[in-house]
């Protein structure tokens, strides 16, 4: 078998799909493993611009059925690489136009696709999952409450949802991911860094909560990676 794929998907924009893609990418990496990041966000490409000088990174609009192809060729060539996609806020309705041409090769690719679904306590972030879901059937799912809206018990329209109970049926797990504090985060943004040059290059106390909050999200990536 070729690498997974891991696909993070929300689709709404102010999740936190761009944190998890990052810590995402740099457990990896912590891990070994050789990373192909594919950046969605061709309009706000932060993830790209932080990781493009040290990990092999793209730059693909999943808008457009050209993006979804390119996708599936990129999967193809490197068959080494574990692949990491980080979707835009925008991308639901190419999800469910294009989608098919990744969910209907993943065979032929030899790849597992997990999708990481980053969610806040809205109803909207759901409805989009259920979407999600119908369009790539093939994918294996797992729902991230984002801590930043709250501990897990104030997700309340997950934690009842029957979308929930489809979710864990089909193998999936409901995790809540760790809140960075803010200044932590405006910095990684702003100064375009990785999880691992800002450890070495932030402020003693910055770096010292990055640590804290690397330490839990890997935590959380080992449950969903490792089933």
């Amino acid at each position: 078998m070729a690498k997974n794929i891991y696909l993070i998907g929300g689709s709404k924009g102010g999740v936190g799909k761009s944190l998890v893609t990052m810590a995402t990418v740099d457990y990896l990496q912590e891990l070994g493993e050789s990373v192909l990041l594919i950046e969605s966000d061709t309009t706000n490409p932060d993830v790209w611009k932080a990781y493009k000088d040290g990990t092999e990174a793209e730059l693909v609009n999943l808008d457009e059925a050209d993006g979804w192809i390119q996708v599936v060729n990129l999967c193809e060539s490197k068959p080494d690489s574990v692949v990491v996609i980080n979707t835009a806020a925008r991308n639901n309705k190419g999800v469910s136009a294009y989608g098919e041409t990744l969910n209907s090769t993943l065979v032929e690719l030899k790849r597992k696709l997990v999708t990481l679904w980053v969610v806040n306590r809205q109803r909207d972030s759901l409805e989009l999952l259920k979407e999600y879901m119908e369009a790539i059937p093939n994918s294996a799912v797992h729902v991230l409450r984002n801590g930043y809206f709250g501990e897990e018990r104030k997700f309340e329209l997950y934690n009842g949802s029957k979308l929930r109970a489809v979710v864990e049926e089909r193998g999936g797990r409901s995790v809540t991911f760790p809140d960075l504090a803010d200044r932590v985060s405006d910095d990684i943004y702003s100064k375009r860094m990785s999880v691992a040059v800002a450890i070495k290059e932030l402020p003693l106390g910055n770096r010292a909560e990055l640590a804290r909050w690397r330490n839990e999200a890997k935590k959380v990536l080992r449950e969903v990676m490792h089933d």
